[in-house]
């Protein structure tokens, strides 16, 4: 008994371009994972304009003479330090756990007092040389700090639940009944 033998179809291996694009979806992100997301990137940019700013020349002798900026370099000072950099690390985790509520007035409070944080950053440079780099960070946190407030913002609202018109029927079958 002879099998049949499969032939190929002459179909294209790939698919075209407006194919491919026109099977693409967007999910529906939920608001908590978007600002946990926007809250990361802004602690990148934190993060890494600090790190960056040791290649400026002096920084390190600064900080092995005990200096920051203005600042001596004591408890109080790394304390304080460290409350202002854990303040957007920990909106990463709460962005992720609040109620919406909650989440949404935090988020827009918590952006908010960052602002001028982040514009700390270019006080002092403003006609130096590494203004551009300070202004850069401060530009790119800023714009961060405005996908944040924006979405915390224009979180979306359920509608309140209404009765349906076969629920509303019943219920007025009901009182008939009951009168």
């Amino acid at each position: 008994m002879d099998l049949p033998i499969p032939t190929r179809t002459k179909e294209p291996m790939m698919r075209t371009r407006q194919a491919a694009a026109a099977t693409l979806e967007d999910q529906t992100i939920p608001v908590g994972a978007k600002l946990a997301a926007a809250w990361t990137s802004f602690m990148f940019l934190y993060v890494y304009v600090d790190i960056l700013n040791f290649y400026k020349p002096g920084v390190v002798e600064d900080i092995l003479d005990s200096r920051v900026f203005e600042f001596d370099i004591t408890p109080t000072w790394a304390t304080t330090a460290l409350i202002l950099l854990a303040v957007p690390i920990v909106m990463i985790v709460l962005s992720m756990s609040l109620p919406a509520r909650v989440n949404r007035i935090m988020n827009l409070i918590v952006a908010s007092l960052q602002i001028p944080f982040a514009a700390f950053n270019v006080v002092g440079e403003v006609g130096e040389p590494w203004m551009y780099f300070y202004g850069l960070g401060v530009v790119l946190e800023l714009i961060v700090l405005a996908i944040i407030l924006r979405s915390a913002w224009t979180w979306p609202h359920t509608a309140p639940s209404t009765p349906t018109a076969t629920t509303a029927g019943r219920d007025s079958v009901r009182a008939q009944q009951q009168a």
